[in-house]
């Protein structure tokens, strides 16, 4: 995959990978949300390939048909909204259906490519928080600071079935944490961005912690990552956390 991150001087980029489930997702918004930066949601954009594919009956199998279908789609990403082809999708990218079938989508080659080149081109000149399972590793390898965040396989499908609840998605927790163990299967097995930790990066495990709590485990090691690359460089403001975002993940 190229290396070339074709981002200006002004650019800074802050990476959040892990498995489903350990609260990258919120912890993503709300670390953005602290340090005054924007936050690239990177599974959103799989999610719209995936819903798009959905619904033009394109079997995702079909890696060309896919792939030509994704270059042709317009994503944006307005704070808590994502639009595809200027439809507000929030809602219906996170259904289950969709989960289901993203991993097809993020297997695809091309569509990686692609996508990867559109988040790079988002973080152009811009201080980004992004998420995802291959953003240290491959989309930013670069980036100032890395983490990768960790849990318990029964506490994040706890998480996970909070919030499908809490939007009215009937399931038991039995299946989200089938599901779940199916896509971590999946993901550790990718032949391409493959989930695993950067060498660089600060592993954090959430357990027994508030996604909050987590949120200023890596506010702190930003702040120092960062006053360690630019001394003179104004520091990051310290606002109060915004209401957690949700759960997700490429």
């Amino acid at each position: 995959m190229e290396q070339n991150n074709n981002v200006s001087d002004a650019t800074i980029v802050i990476t959040i990978d892990g498995p489903a489930g350990a609260g990258k997702s919120t912890v993503a918004r709300l670390l953005a949300a602290r340090l005054g930066f924007e936050f690239l949601d990177t599974g959103a954009m799989y999610r719209c390939v995936t819903l798009a594919a959905l619904r033009a009956g394109i079997p995702l199998e079909d890696s060309q048909r896919v792939a030509e279908l994704a270059e042709g789609l317009q994503i944006e990403l307005d704070g808590d909204r994502v639009l595809l082809n200027g439809e507000d999708v929030s809602a219906e990218i996170r259904l289950p259906e969709v989960s289901a079938n993203i991993g097809k989508i993020a297997d695809n080659l091309a569509v990686r490519r692609h996508l990867t080149q559109l988040q790079r081109r988002w973080a152009q000149g811009k201080r980004v928080v992004t998420e995802g399972r291959d953003q240290g590793t491959e989309v930013f390898p670069d980036a100032a600071c890395k983490f990768f965040l960790t849990a318990s396989r029964q506490e994040r499908a706890r998480r996970r079935h909070r919030e499908l609840l809490s939007r009215g998605i009937e399931i038991t927790f039995e299946e989200v944490l089938e599901q779940q163990d199916r896509r971590d299967r999946e993901d550790a097995a990718r032949p391409i961005g493959a989930l695993r930790p950067a060498p660089d990066a600060i592993q954090v495990d959430t357990d027994g912690h508030t996604l909050e709590e987590v949120t200023e485990i890596l506010v702190r090691h930003v702040r120092q990552k960062l006053s360690q690359l630019d001394p003179d460089q104004p520091q990051p403001r310290q606002d109060r956390p915004t209401p957690p975002g949700q759960e997700d993940g490429a």
